[in-house]
């Protein structure tokens, strides 16, 4: 039985958390990509229109891609924590699976 793109999304950014390859939170995450250390930004697609405009401006600005995926909700609890608006993966290999499963899963949003 296939697992649905979202489940596939949310167990993939589960294993980077245990990994320890994943930063989120409005603080780590915007450190991160000043540091040059994500390779991938990730948006709850709930997320405040000035959060998605002040965070697709630093990506722009440091050319780090960003994506909208998930709800805060979702995307904190893969991450063991209560919501969460923003996330960056800080591997390469997490970073083009993830970006795989958006782009196939159709709900790839830039």
């Amino acid at each position: 039985m296939a697992m649905d793109t979202t489940t596939r999304i949310t167990n993939l950014l589960s294993m980077a958390q245990r990994a320890g390859r994943i930063v989120s939170g409005a603080f780590a995450t915007e450190k991160a990509v000043k540091e040059r250390k994500a390779r991938l930004l990730l948006i709850a697609t709930d997320a405040s229109e000035e959060t998605k405009q002040n965070y697709q401006i630093l990506a722009d600005r440091y050319a780090i891609p960003c994506q909208e995926a998930l709800t805060r909700d979702v995307l904190g609890s893969c991450l063991g924590k209560e919501y969460r608006a923003v996330a960056a993966l800080l591997d390469e290999g997490f970073a083009k699976k993830l970006c795989t499963l958006l782009s196939d899963g159709g709900i790839m949003k830039q």
